[in-house]
């Protein structure tokens, strides 16, 4: 499965008829350029789980930076980085603690 797929379906597993209302994912640009996204992690069974930052810089167009801010797991990265962004959170939702 695709990232994008596997995040549609990470969308809908959190979709308690409450969470939704109040939480969920976004994606957006960014001016430098590149893409940005805002994933909820507040009630979830993945809030309290620990996440190192992480920054890959290849080059002005190529880099991401993910983290954990307030319960919100934020990538950042190139015009061509959101599929590696997306791949960074599934990755560590799919890690065995």
């Amino acid at each position: 499965m695709n990232n994008l797929k596997w995040l549609q379906q990470f969308y809908k597993s959190q979709c308690n008829c409450e969470w939704e209302h109040t939480y969920g994912i976004k994606i957006d640009t960014l001016d430098n350029p590149g893409w940005g996204i805002n994933i909820d992690l507040y009630d979830t069974d993945y809030r309290e789980r620990k996440f190192d930052e992480l920054r890959i810089e290849r080059s002005e167009n190529d880099w991401i930076i993910c983290k954990i801010e307030k319960y919100i797991f934020k990538g950042a990265g190139g015009p061509q980085n959101l599929d590696e962004i997306i791949g960074v959170f599934r990755n560590w939702i799919e890690k065995q603690i």
